[in-house]
């Protein structure tokens, strides 16, 4: 083991160990109502409403479609037998309905990411421009304004709608690197794994609650209140957003002087002074390559089963509109609870147990991305056992919730001053 000299000397290689030298120790500074922690509770609702807004569309398509379109030419999967109950209760039948086929859906769910991985490359510069508050406070802003046009493009045809919903994709792809310019101001070494965790939590519980309520608002009142309400809220969180957050703690100003010395001294030896970005040693970095295919590959199957998902319920497993959403939401649950949980665990196996990061890390990558694989193919071989494909489904995607405390922030641990440009490297799928 180093001498904390030696650390002192190369504080990348111990980069977890930080804080610990300095003279400000996490114990002596409060968590509850703390700025940091409040920044990381506002980031929450925000990726909650992202990924509402993100989602919301997968569960309404559902109720969007005329019945059976999306089989019309199919003739290759295997259909499930119905086995919902009846419809004891009436349900709302005044949403227009339209007639799309299996491939115009398709152009329909897919036309998100078109925009999203656009704004990708240009968001971590953006960031280190104009800083995190604005570029993500926009981005959430951007992306729920347009969902607000969302039932008025649907009329106006597929073009409009796709347009739209590519247009939500470029708000929403500045808002991951536009978070990560931020917490490599806020958040200390030794808390980055809660932090974060808690901040991109919201995510997943987005999707958990906003599946089931976007079937119930199908069902009991009309599709189109869907955007209507997420939108609403959407517009409502970034006033908040903009009112309470600073980019850094010297600009914060309700923040304690104790909290902003803690935060600048265990930050002191993480950043560089280099203006310029190191563009060539990143490129030939052998670890930023290693975080970028682990990020594809989990985003590959993530973003498939977010997005088809509720179409999978509806038109294999054959579950009407309100149970898709319930069930849809499950693995997302699931997922959430582990993203909250890992953090916990990193940063306790860091911290009090004396393990690595290089170990925390690649420990929570495996377990996040080969139990997620084994039971996402293991659902392919079960037919039509409704109890046991979500079951297998929910703890594929609850797995993979321990990726975030892996190579999720990883690259904050190798190059924190070069977060945004890592990011967006990673991040484009």
């Amino acid at each position: 083991m180093r001498a904390p000299a030696s650390r002192e000397a190369e504080p990348e290689d111990g980069a977890d160990r930080t804080p610990l030298l300095g003279e400000s120790q996490p114990g002596t500074v409060p968590t509850c109502c703390s700025a940091r922690y409040n920044l990381a509770l506002l980031a929450f609702f925000g990726f909650f409403l992202l990924y509402a807004l993100r989602v919301n569309l997968s569960v309404a398509l559902v109720d969007m479609v005329e019945p059976n379109t999306s089989l019309a030419k199919n003739t290759t999967s295997k259909v499930c037998p119905e086995h919902s109950s009846a419809l004891n209760v009436p349900r709302n039948t005044t949403g227009k309905k339209y007639s799309w086929d299996a491939d115009t859906q398709g152009w329909i769910l897919g036309s998100f990411f078109y925009g999203y991985i656009i704004t990708q490359i240009p968001g971590g510069y953006f960031a280190r421009k104009i800083g995190g508050k604005l570029l993500l406070g926009f981005g959430i802003l951007g992306t729920a304004v347009f969902t607000l046009f969302t039932p008025l493009a649907a009329d106006l045809g597929v073009g409009y709608l796709i347009a739209v919903r590519a247009l939500e994709g470029l708000g929403e792809g500045v808002t991951f690197p536009a978070m990560h310019a931020m917490w490599s101001s806020w958040a200390p070494p030794l808390e980055r794994s809660k932090l974060l965790s808690i901040s991109y939590a919201g995510a997943q519980l987005g999707t958990v609650v906003s599946l089931p309520l976007s079937g119930l608002i199908c069902y009991y009142v009309n599709w189109i209140y869907v955007f209507y309400i997420f939108g609403a809220l959407g517009v409502f969180w970034f006033l908040f957003w903009i009112w309470l957050v600073s980019d850094t703690p010297e600009t914060h100003r309700r923040i304690s002087p104790t909290e902003r010395e803690y935060i600048l001294s265990s930050l002191k030896d993480q950043l560089s002074t280099q203006k310029s970005v190191p563009w060539e040693p990143m490129l030939k970095s052998l670890p930023l390559w290693a975080i970028v295919v682990a990020h594809f590959s989990y985003n590959w199957t993530f973003y498939t089963l977010l997005t088809l998902l509720p179409t999978y319920m509806k038109e294999i497993l054959r579950f009407d509109a309100q149970e898709n959403g319930f069930l849809s939401a499950l693995p997302y649950f699931g997922c959430w609870l582990c993203i909250i949980m890992s953090g916990q665990i990193a940063d306790y196996l860091r911290e009090k147990q004396n393990l690595s990061t290089v170990c925390v890390r690649k420990t929570f990558t495996l377990i996040g991305m080969i139990g997620p694989a084994v039971f996402l193919v293991a659902a392919g071989f079960i037919g039509c056992d409704y109890t046991l494909a979500v079951a297998f489904l929910t703890i594929s995607t609850s797995l993979g919730g321990f990726c975030t405390s892996g190579f999720g922030i990883n690259h904050l641990d190798i190059a924190p001053s070069h977060r945004e440009e890592k990011l967006r490297l990673k991040e484009v799928k």
